[in-house]
């Protein structure tokens, strides 16, 4: 959310390059040795809406976005198999709040699903600011961060969502939004006198936002004929877990982890969200903390 660094009161995007997600890949050695390619799609859609190919521009723009994405190996590779892991705790989530599923490439562009640190300040998979995301029930502070939580940042996520596309009506629009954000969106929309992703100049990030998305879609539904092969073995698993209530503070989470049979880095690795060596618990909070069960 590029708008964020200016206001300070939304998430803000980290774009890699435009990133496609992939799984596993299994690559010609011989570069001479020709991968058949997709031809160019002759019809795409975010969220249900059709992407009007038919207007140049819309054309040229998706182009770049899949040429982009789809030469991008060593990022793709990366992300499609943290996919694997990613995408089972957030396709239920945006199922449950009524988001449509494309949304999940929208996280992909934001932070290629890892954890990342925006230079504005934005956190998370999701990109939140912290004001933004406390505006949209998230506990953010020098103990706590749930900007960290993957799947309660999807849930902020989808609040905001909600938000723009009961004001712009339209997906598209919400997703450009996230980028630009609704103040940035509408006073385009306004002035130009549009009502259309499609049909509104924006600045050239915000402009390409949505293609970018729409190129993951594409190289994510058909990741061989963009030249990548999926190996299941290859994709990074999700990882069995228990969960633990914590009702009273941790003083100290590495003796808290040994006793949980696992060790103060794997604590962390599973439950980003804890910031500081300790958990402080207080006002009748109780915190979900996630066990591995292996993989450790």
């Amino acid at each position: 959310m590029e708008w964020l660094k200016n206001t300070g009161v939304a998430a803000s995007l980290v774009l890699l390059g435009g990133i496609a997600v992939q799984t596993t890949y299994d690559k010609p050695a011989d570069k001479t040795v020709a991968v058949e390619r997709r031809s160019f799609p002759t019809q795409i859609d975010f969220a249900g809406e059709k992407t009007p190919l038919n207007i140049s521009d819309v054309r040229e723009r998706l182009d770049r976005e899949l040429l982009v994405n789809a030469n991008l190996d060593a990022t793709t590779l990366l992300i499609l198999k943290r996919a694997n892991r990613a995408f089972p705790v957030i396709e239920p989530i945006l199922k449950q709040y009524g988001i449509p599923d494309d949304f999940k490439y929208l996280a992909v562009i934001e932070s290629g699903l890892v954890n990342v640190v925006s230079p504005a300040g934005a956190r998370g998979v999701w990109q939140f600011m912290p004001e933004t995301g406390k505006q949209y029930g998230l506990e953010v502070n020098e103990i706590v961060d749930e900007r960290y939580h993957l799947a309660k940042s999807t849930e902020a996520a989808c609040k905001y969502l909600l938000a723009a596309k009961n004001k712009f009506g339209s997906w598209t629009l919400a997703a450009a939004s996230y980028n630009a954000g609704l103040g940035g969106v509408n006073k385009q929309l306004t002035f130009q006198g549009v009502d259309s992703y499609y049909d509104v100049l924006l600045a050239d990030e915000t402009s390409r936002y949505v293609f970018r998305i729409l190129a993951l879609k594409e190289i994510m539904q058909h990741p061989a004929q963009y030249g990548f092969t999926l190996a299941p073995g290859e994709l990074y698993g999700v990882i069995p877990s228990k969960t633990v209530s914590v009702t009273s503070s941790v003083p100290d989470l590495s003796v808290f982890a040994k006793q949980q049979g696992i060790n103060y880095k794997i604590l962390k690795i599973h439950n980003p969200w804890m910031r500081d060596r300790k958990l402080d618990v207080s006002g009748g909070k109780e915190y979900s903390v996630e066990i591995p069960l292996s993989g450790y």
